[in-house]
């Protein structure tokens, strides 16, 4: 490292030192913390830990097979754009309440303890671009309904 050094200039030194640095040090965007969710009820603001599901792939697995879920978890499907879609409990093992939310945060509306293992289609009112799953009557216990708010890194500010 010395043989190299010496023959630099102090100026040059720093911006190798600077570009070193930048490839070390990820942007922002990396830190974001999407297991972070923020439910604002009248009754008050509740946080959540979730995992994130983009793909058809995970998308379809969802939650199922998990056989216990903390009463401040869930999991955020999140289809990219807005669009009616529908959910079932097929090879689900817990009850669970779907909260299904606008591409600005809004809930649209709620599904309220999803019955395990039912097959029966459980569709959006509308379009909308997530779809909060959290453990069966969490959303009455916080007092949600349509027109709350969902507070999450993937949700765009207008």
């Amino acid at each position: 490292m010395n043989m190299i050094v010496q023959g630099l200039a102090p100026a040059a030194i720093c911006g190798a030192v600077a570009l070193a640095l930048s490839l070390l040090v990820p942007p922002l965007a990396v830190l974001a913390d999407e297991s972070q969710l923020t439910l604002h009820t009248q009754s008050g603001d509740y946080e959540f830990n979730v995992s994130v599901v983009d793909t058809p792939e995970s998308r379809a697995k969802g939650l199922m097979y998990v056989t216990e879920l903390a009463d401040d978890a869930g999991m955020l499907f999140d289809f990219k754009e807005e669009r009616p879609v529908a959910f079932w409990m097929r090879n689900t093992f817990i009850p669970l309440d779907m909260i299904f939310v606008g591409a600005d945060g809004v809930v649209r509306n709620v599904h309220a303890n999803a019955r395990p293992h039912d097959p029966t289609s459980i569709p959006s009112d509308g379009p909308v671009q997530f779809v909060l799953e959290i453990p069966g009557g969490r959303a009455a216990e916080i007092g949600l309904e349509a027109g709350d708010t969902m507070e999450h890194d993937r949700i765009k500010a207008e």
